[in-house]
């Protein structure tokens, strides 16, 4: 039988899972969460308060057993290395089912706009069509089809997409990964997106928050729920790069594009450039989440200012000196 206020976070040292399990524990919640070896975590991660679990994700034995009596299971954990997706992600999402079914819990899904093409472009709702064009966005829609069978068996869902992520501790995204280089003070920004082109970001706390807030009125859910947050919608593509000169307090930074045509050459020999390549298309096309439904259920969307969301981020990038956001 679940008990209220407790919850499992598969994927805690990770970005989603990490700053929902910190969220979690301040508002009072009894957090659980699994690692492979516990003894070699960081000593920031050893005072975060949450209980630790030694146990692998994709072992459904472990998954269970730390599932014991409680009401949530926030699945937010991916392959190591993110290696492996199509043999991985499926069944390490069948042994939280299987968890959460044996104990009528919650499961809180962190979800993308990897399942839609441009046919459902440019404003995204919940109910837009998923026709997936790679690889990632069939196994996703795969994932919520799943999900929606679970909440037919015992197991209730909740699924909060939103759009690219980045912020303190947010592992790999577009903003680390693309716009800048972690360590080093910004000396030019290297931009994805075609000019013109609006995209959708999310910051990483608000994503949290979101779901914190969602879980904790989620009796008065559907048992198979879904929400979009819009984030920070940037009409032209120069909203983020306008709130990087502003935070760096230079003006004159320069900007880069992307060398499509390279990680294209190069993603036969680079798995990393394959799949940054096949998800182009998000930067070729507008894609504007709609969030009406989120601000009926919570009244309004948790939403920190954008220059605000870029300092902290820059911050704990090692990109910026300040003070180092803390928590997970």
């Amino acid at each position: 039988m679940a008990t209220d206020r407790v919850a499992l976070v598969l994927g805690a040292t990770g970005g989603v899972g990490g700053e929902a399990a910190r969220q979690l524990a301040a508002r009072g919640w009894s957090v659980r969460a699994l690692n492979r070896d516990p003894d070699k975590l960081s000593p920031r991660h050893k005072a975060s308060g949450l209980i630790w679990h030694r146990g692998d994700a994709m072992r459904s034995t472990d998954v269970a057993s730390a599932a014991s009596c409680v009401s949530v299971i926030v699945h937010a954990v991916n392959p190591p290395g993110y290696r492996n997706w199509g043999e991985l992600v499926l069944p390490m999402l069948e042994s939280t089912i299987a968890a959460a079914v044996a104990n009528g819990a919650l499961i809180v899904l962190p979800g993308t706009i990897y399942n839609f093409s441009p046919d459902a472009f440019p404003n995204l709702h919940e109910t837009s069509p998923q026709n997936p064009v790679t690889v990632k966005g069939r196994i996703r829609v795969e994932m919520e089809n799943r999900l929606r069978a679970a909440a037919s068996t015992g197991a209730r869902a909740l699924i909060v997409r939103a759009g690219d992520f980045f912020g303190p501790r947010a592992g790999n995204n577009w903003f680390s990964q693309g716009l800048v280089k972690p360590g080093k003070p910004v000396a030019s920004i290297t931009y994805p997106g075609a000019p013109g082109i609006g995209h959708q970001w999310a910051y990483l706390p608000d994503v949290a928050e979101t779901i914190v807030r969602l879980v904790e009125k989620s009796e008065t859910l559907e048992t198979f729920a879904v929400f979009h947050m819009e984030g920070y919608w940037d009409a032209d593509g120069t909203q983020m790069i306008d709130a990087i000169y502003k935070v760096v307090g230079n003006p004159k930074i320069k900007v880069r594009r992307t060398p499509w045509l390279l990680m294209r050459l190069l993603s036969p020999f680079v798995p990393l450039f394959r799949e940054l390549v096949e998800m182009r298309y998000l930067w070729n096309t507008p894609v504007r989440m709609d969030n009406a439904r989120l601000k009926a259920a919570l009244g309004a969307e948790p939403h920190t200012p954008l220059e605000v969301a870029v300092r902290d981020t820059l911050i704990a990038l090692g990109c910026l000196a300040g003070d180092r956001v803390n928590g997970l």
